[in-house]
């Protein structure tokens, strides 16, 4: 009897100090939100109307009572006036250096036809001088009104390209990164001559392909890992452009409320950079990032130092490795099980030796890292989850919690649908490819195969599977609201189809939500730290302008940042 009164005695006096820090919250707040709509995805606490952060953690999260009247002069306080706030977006999976040298290049997104597309080089030409090169990304072929006369295995050829450019060798990357297209001064300096057959090989190793004509002759589009024959001739960037593309990059997430990122696949390079910016005070957000899974050196140099969390106050964690096991499926490299109905005969590509990403797997497991394999097609999700099996199996103690992802996991057969839940095995998606792709993909695929289990986000969620959300920016843009309307609608941007493409899969915004958020946190060893508004964690907080909980559809796109908040650093938003 005398132990259960202790232990009674215990637990009372517990609940008596967390009322108490309930009732009594700390009053000298670096930063005060109230007067606010406040959803912490904290299901103990759904709803708040008050933030109080002191030294860049949140320390009391309530209605305000008895607060306000009580703050010193020293709090910098923030009258939301209705204003929403949730924690703050986590980017799932992007490409944070490409996003900014998408802005000093040429972006060609907003190419809706191959005349435009060279158009736009032509003006670039005349500010360019002759040799230089001209690099540009964003072209999608299966987008472009009207389509161009003249396709080669249902992508265009060089030469209205190669007439405006005689003297500069251009290089423009399709949207996916997965094709480059290059004009013939490109290809000469290269060495791939467009009138010699036998320079331009038909496989270029193992995942890559030159498109050529009837003829022999190459178009300018080279598929997957044939773009090395063209970009191992661009001259490397200089550490003056890879800030200046840094900044842009960190300025673009503020704006968007981001908070966090989710890098996928740099180089040790590229983590030096991000130090010398957090050192710098440069890198506002905070970075969680994957390393290139193809540069063993990188790894091994990796798996005898350890990860690294947390570097500069909880700015920059390196603990993931990327792999890349497929194509995407706009260029046809997206790897499939059965063949593409747009070109009989044709699976896609397998852009890494499959086994390697069993073999990286053992080796993460016994080193403390998380494996991230992108794969798209059903084929390449198959051999992934086939190959993390392996590795489970073989190191079970490791693998207990080892959270290992299928990047974008687009395009995935009905008996591998229970597979993510089943080995705990996270989905790394972005619900703004299916606002983008959804229109013309049933023409790569046929509408059985998109039905069954193209972008199936909800199946996945019942299935009790982890679904991550993002952009893959520079794919497609950073903006988190055009993929939180995807996930809720499932139309295009546009808002067609009206009840949206197959709709039992969009999820709910509860769901689009934390997917962004906790999830995202989850799915990086996060959910400790942020990822919600809860006492104790982070103060990454995203001000939006209108309550896209509750705003009609058509409103979640007008909706704005007004406030994007890093560890209790506010940072307002021009939106002029």
């Amino acid at each position: 009897m005398k132990t259960v009164n202790r232990q009674g005695l215990f637990f009372s006096l517990v609940a008596l100090v967390f009322l108490l820090q309930v009732c009594q919250p700390p009053l000298e707040f670096d930063l005060y939100l109230h007067n606010g709509t406040i959803y912490t995805v904290n299901e103990n606490q759904p709803q708040a109307s008050a933030i109080g952060v002191i030294d860049g953690s949140i320390v009391y999260v309530g209605d305000g009572t008895g607060v306000e009247n009580k703050l010193p002069e020293k709090t910098s306080v923030i009258d939301l006036k209705g204003l929403t706030v949730t924690p703050g977006w986590i980017e799932g999976h992007g490409h944070f250096m490409g996003m900014g040298y998408n802005k000093l290049n040429l972006d060609l997104s907003s190419a809706g036809s191959y005349q435009q597309l060279v158009e736009m080089v032509a003006k670039a030409v005349k500010n360019t001088p002759p040799g230089e090169w001209i690099v540009g990304r964003g072209w999608h072929q299966s987008k472009w009104v009207p389509q161009p006369d003249t396709l080669v295995k249902g992508f265009q050829t060089h030469h209205q390209l190669s007439a405006v450019s005689p003297e500069n060798p251009v290089y423009l990357r399709h949207a996916s990164g997965h094709a480059g297209f290059a004009n013939a001064k490109a290809m000469e300096i290269a060495g791939i001559r467009s009138l010699v057959i036998e320079e331009a090989p038909q496989n270029v190793g193992p995942g890559g392909e030159v498109i050529k004509d009837e003829l022999g002759n190459p178009t300018g589009v080279f598929n997957e890992t044939a773009m090395g024959l063209i970009t191992k001739h661009i001259p490397k960037t200089s550490e003056e452009m890879d800030q200046k593309a840094l900044r842009l990059a960190v300025e673009e997430c503020l704006q968007y409320g981001i908070t966090s990122f989710h890098d996928a696949g740099i180089s040790q390079q590229t983590i030096d950079l991000y130090r010398k910016a957090i050192d710098d005070s440069v890198m506002a957000i905070r970075m969680w990032a994957m390393l290139k899974g193809d540069d063993q050196k990188l790894l091994n140099r990796w798996y005898e130092s350890g990860p690294e969390i947390g570097y500069g106050n909880q700015h920059l964690t390196v603990r993931s490795i990327k792999m890349f096991m497929d194509g995407a499926l706009g260029s046809r490299g997206a790897w499939l099980l059965e063949e593409y109905s747009d070109r009989p005969g044709h699976f896609g590509h397998s852009t890494t030796p499959i086994d390697s990403v069993l073999i990286v797997s053992k080796s993460a497991l016994n080193h403390g890292f998380q494996v991230c394999s992108h794969a798209i097609g059903d084929r390449a999700i198959r051999e992934v989850l086939d190959r993390y099996q392996q590795a489970f199996e073989l190191f079970p103690e490791q693998a207990t919690d080892a959270r290992f992802r299928v990047e974008h996991a687009q395009h995935i057969s009905a008996a591998d649908l229970p597979r993510f839940s089943e080995l705990g095995v996270i989905a790394a998606m972005q619900a703004i490819h299916l606002s983008s792709d959804r229109p013309w993909a049933a023409g790569r695929m046929g509408l059985r195969r998109i039905k069954e289990g193209a972008y199936v986000w909800q199946k996945l969620l019942q299935s009790g599977a982890i679904v991550v959300n993002g952009s893959d920016v520079p794919v497609e843009p950073l903006d988190p609201l055009a993929s939180f309307y995807a996930s809720v609608t499932r139309k295009t941007l546009e808002g067609k189809p009206e009840n949206g493409y197959e709709p039992d899969q969009k999820m709910s915004r509860e769901q689009a939500l934390r997917s962004y958020t906790l999830d995202a946190a989850f799915a990086a060893f996060e959910e400790q730290i942020k990822g919600s508004v809860e006492v104790g964690k982070l103060a990454d907080l995203t001000v939006f302008s209108q309550d896209i909980m509750q705003v009609p559809e058509a409103e979640i796109r007008n909706t704005k940042v007004v406030y994007t908040i890093v560890g209790g650093k506010v940072y307002p938003i021009n939106h002029e």
